[in-house]
């Protein structure tokens, strides 16, 4: 009756915490539709109570117009924005402020419900405490993302910051998951394949870097440097891939050389992924495995195709902003489904 009950109450804690996946996925996404609507910095203050509420009156919307005024990105790229203009932007960064703290309150409130109904065990503490750390720690990098946007003859948020941001995000939404699918866990489900787990290991290392250049290419916009497709302006391998001085910079500030990356990898991952998906035939008769398996071959090949898609629509700006997020979407579950294949598999 006892290992009934435990069940039963890993399995709500789980569910719990799958919910917060799907609400990690949601704030990514709106972050990504306020990055592309360039709506970051259109709130220039971090009020964690009183913040959660827009303006309510037309005095208040113009106080917090005149307080963008000041900014650089009003001044030299917003300049002609209209109160009705500033509004559409605002949305999207309240709102994404405000799913944060939403998602800071189903995380409270579930943690007092199952500490006080008694649904956690003693193993569950430490794991919960840390998860609760990392959403902290991720909303103080968030501000500190705004704030790099808020200095004189910057007109964006830095796009190594918000490289940071996104990975933190990604880093939350891996660590809650493992955490969750650890409380269904079915002895049943396991896979045990060194080679398939080493190769998929190097799979995640691979989709890691790559995801960090799709951040890297989003803040830096340079999708829009290279709008062709299969070639660079022209040319397969760019001749300024080495234009900046010493070599390490255009890894980090040239954006055609991290459009180059950005793309090789993606090449590297597809073809990584198609190896794996047919090494992985030699597992037979576990069917959680199986669709995990074809999950990750349909959403590589769909993101490449989207990433096309979107560097070629990338001077569209409506476009951009419903590829953009759906890249970023595919990206997401993507990863999802790379996380827990590695769960599935072990080693002995």
């Amino acid at each position: 009756m006892d290992k009934t009950l435990e069940q039963r109450n890993n399995k709500q804690v789980a569910f719990w915490l799958l919910t917060g996946v799907g609400m990690i996925m949601i704030q990514v996404l709106v972050g990504g539709i306020t990055r592309l609507t360039e709506s970051g910095l259109s709130i220039t203050e971090w009020k964690p109570i009183t913040g959660a509420l827009p303006p309510l009156n037309n005095a208040a919307w113009q106080a917090e117009f005149d307080r963008y005024k000041v900014t650089d990105q009003f001044k030299y790229v917003h300049q002609n924005f209209s109160l009705s203009d500033f509004k559409g932007i605002f949305f999207w960064e309240w709102f994404h402020r405000l799913w944060a703290r939403t998602m800071g309150m189903v995380f409270l409130v579930g943690f007092i419900y199952f500490l006080v109904t008694k649904k956690f065990n003693k193993k569950m503490i430490l794991p919960m405490v840390l998860l609760f750390l990392l959403g902290a720690v991720q909303g103080a990098i968030g501000w500190f993302m705004v704030k790099s946007g808020l200095v004189p003859e910057k007109y964006f948020v830095g796009h190594i910051e918000l490289t940071t941001h996104f990975i933190a995000a990604l880093g939350l939404l891996c660590y809650t998951l493992w955490f969750g699918l650890g409380l269904l866990e079915a002895p049943k489900n396991k896979v045990v394949d060194a080679k398939l787990q080493k190769l998929m290991l190097l799979i995640m290392a691979v989709l890691f870097f790559q995801l960090l250049y799709g951040a890297f290419m989003a803040g830096l916009r340079a999708a829009v440097t290279a709008p062709t497709w299969p070639d660079i302006n022209g040319q397969i391998i760019p001749s300024s891939l080495n234009e900046l001085s010493p070599f390490s910079k255009n890894l980090l500030y040239n954006k055609i050389t991290i459009h180059f990356i950005h793309r090789g990898l993606a090449y590297l991952l597809l073809g990584l992924i198609t190896y794996w998906y047919f090494a992985a035939t030699v597992v037979k008769g576990n069917l959680l495995f199986s669709r995990l398996r074809l999950c990750v071959m349909a959403l590589v090949f769909l993101q490449v195709v989207l990433g096309i898609c979107t560097v070629l629509n990338a001077t569209y700006p409506n476009r951009l902003v419903l590829l953009g997020v759906s890249h970023q979407f595919i990206a997401m579950s993507l990863l999802i489904c790379v996380v827990s294949v590695l769960f599935v598999l072990k080693r002995k």
